[in-house]
């Protein structure tokens, strides 16, 4: 097995999907620390809760933390599907909150880089993985590197998550105009995490419209504010338990703005089942 993955089916290039696919959901931000993996955990509880069949798939390759997070301690890794080790199934893994993981594991150096056989195992995985449910949530590493925007490439719609900071906000920039400038994307969904009043978000995506106006001018792209996440002492209280926010503390000002992004996801971007 060179450039095959043992997930039940024999994947080659000519089956796989070299195109967006349309439950997939990519979770991406410019830079670490803006709480990516938080949002993309707690959304995936809130979409479950909603009555949706979810997966989350850890597709931070080198530095995977999601684990930690849902605070899990799995046997089997996607390392272990990638390397032929273990069949897909076995590595799904159900989180609290009721929805699946597919957990990356960290340290997977050898698929820091997007070299022929990452890509071709990735989309391997993808195409399995896709049909078993309602969504499919990406939670990508952060930044621009090649790994990161192949993954953020399967995606139909992209959520870019970042706080009020100076520097979260200009790498958001940045990562907005690679993904407008390479995959043409002309619509781009943004959660702002953290806030101090509410309007704060909106008034940052649209800031972040007007430069991207202004200075991108090959391509043109939407901005689409989807949700303000208030800044809350339960959500480091939930982080540091490595517990679901969902599950602490439901009632509180994050968790409920996480439930209305479910809520608005699931009216606008998720399609509906037939």
């Amino acid at each position: 097995m060179n450039n095959e993955v043992k997930t039940g089916t024999t994947a080659t290039p000519s089956t796989l999907p070299l195109k967006p696919m349309g439950k997939v959901l990519a979770i991406t931000s410019g830079k670490g620390g803006v709480g990516k993996t938080f949002v993309s955990a707690n959304l995936a509880a809130a979409l479950a809760k909603r009555g949706q069949r979810v997966l989350v798939l850890d597709a931070d390759l080198g530095l995977a933390n999601l684990d930690v997070v849902l605070n899990l301690y799995p046997k089997i890794t996607l390392h272990d599907v990638f390397t032929g080790k273990a069949r897909l199934e076995e590595a799904i893994v159900k989180a609290p909150g009721g929805f699946s993981v597919l957990l990356a594991g960290s340290g997977m150096v050898e698929y820091s880089r997007l070299t022929p056989k990452v890509r071709e195992d990735f989309l391997a995985i993808m195409n399995e993985l896709v049909p078993r449910y309602d969504v499919v949530l990406l939670d990508t590493g952060a930044g621009i590197s090649d790994v990161v925007l192949f993954a953020v490439s399967l995606a139909s719609e992209v959520l870019v998550v970042a706080t009020p900071e100076p520097t979260s906000l200009t790498d958001a920039y940045a990562t907005i105009k690679v993904l407008v400038g390479q995959q043409k994307r002309n619509t781009i969904r943004m959660v702002i995490n953290q806030t101090a009043r509410l309007g704060d978000g909106r008034a940052i995506t649209v800031q972040l419209q007007q430069v991207l106006d202004r200075f991108v001018t090959t391509d043109k792209v939407r901005l689409i504010h989807l949700a303000d996440i208030p800044a809350d002492p339960s959500v480091r209280q939930a982080v540091m338990r490595r517990q679901l926010l969902l599950q602490t503390t439901p009632g509180c000002p994050a968790a409920l703005a996480i439930s209305q992004l479910a809520m608005k996801l699931e009216e606008t971007v998720i399609p509906k089942a037939k």
